[in-house]
């Protein structure tokens, strides 16, 4: 079983199966009972709307595990749905993990895989993963650059012979260009909005690059006014969301350039051929693939299906266990 265990949404592949899961990374608790009352799509609908003795939350932040318990409850939940309710077998599990966490963070993320039945846990880095989903030759000697855009972090990484030449991650992506969305709007319009509705807006208005067919799309958004505390509405327009992402996209960028100024000359000559592949729910905003185009002047494409890749990339790396077992940073084994 392969799992992309997302600060935003969780996938899980199953060996001759496929993708049989995709799910938001959310749980809604029962706060007196201290139990799940609704995992995945269910609970993200409660997200900002519940009762005060219902909690919905998000166990992932920035790529990695927040709430421990939680996130064992969700994985364990996940499992439990691909098997059809029944708990018989103990799979091996590979879990896909942001390349900038620390040590510490891994053995949480073993552990509450362990915790949710798994007998043997390995560990993948995302960008080798999504490498691997996006259908890059990985074995070869030839320098592949990837760039994976996710809900909490973004990954950069350069990749050779089965292995990271270079990486780095930022822990900035998909919910700090919501968060970025919100601030402006308390800023610009004094509406207070909540993530759903940040959501909304970038995905049905957001863009990285000027383009003339979006200039004149605008949209009604509904908040709170800060001043009157009362519901309001206001109309904003596609370059002012363009602009309220600038901070954090630019972060984006900057990553990516850094990690070109340090890739070794032969592995460059490689990613001027074959260019820049994107990855990640971060790849679906409008134009990101040319901004990045224009900053770094390397043509850049954007994977098959961004959102799947890294659990595709799991999936692979189960199905060729042995030819791609160099894959792995670490893991368990509980034979």
């Amino acid at each position: 079983m392969g799992i992309d265990l997302g600060t935003a949404n969780t996938l899980v592949y199953v060996s001759g199966k496929g993708i049989v899961l995709q799910e938001p990374s959310v749980v809604a608790i029962d706060q007196q009972e201290k139990i799940p009352l609704a995992v995945g799509e269910e609970a993200k609908k409660m997200l900002g709307r519940t009762p005060e003795n219902v909690i919905a939350l998000r166990p992932l932040r920035d790529g990695v595990i927040a709430d421990f318990d939680v996130a064992e409850q969700m994985l364990k939940h996940f499992i439990r749905r691909v098997h059809d309710g029944k708990t018989l077998i103990a799979p091996r599990i590979v879990i896909g993990i942001p390349s900038g966490v620390t040590g510490v963070e891994r053995r949480a993320v073993i552990e509450a895989a362990s915790q949710a039945g798994a007998r043997d846990v390995r560990l993948i880095e995302e960008p080798i993963a999504a490498a691997i989903g996006a259908g890059l030759p990985v074995a070869e000697p030839t320098g592949n650059m990837i760039v994976d855009i996710g809900g909490g972090t973004t990954e950069v990484a350069v990749l050779s012979l089965q292995g990271t030449v270079l990486s780095e991650s930022v822990r900035v992506a998909g919910d700090e260009l919501n968060d970025a969305i919100i601030q402006y709007m308390k800023k610009v319009h004094n509406l207070v909005i909540g993530e759903q509705t940040a959501e909304e807006i970038k995905v049905k208005m957001g863009s990285a690059y000027p383009t003339y067919a979006d200039e004149e799309l605008i949209m009604e958004v509904r908040g709170i006014h800060l001043l009157s505390g009362l519901p309001r509405t206001v109309t904003i327009k596609a370059p002012e969301v363009r602009e309220s992402m600038s901070e954090p996209l630019s972060i984006i960028i900057d990553a990516v350039k850094r990690t070109l100024e340090r890739t070794p000359p032969e592995l460059a000559a490689d990613i001027i051929d074959r260019g820049i592949m994107l990855a990640g729910g971060g790849a679906l905003l409008k134009g990101i693939d040319t901004l990045i185009s224009h900053e770094t002047g390397i043509i850049t494409h954007i994977a098959a299906d961004p959102l799947c890749c890294v659990v595709l990339g799991t999936g692979r790396v189960l199905e060729n266990f042995k030819q791609l077992e160099r894959v792995f940073t670490g893991g368990s084994r509980h034979l």
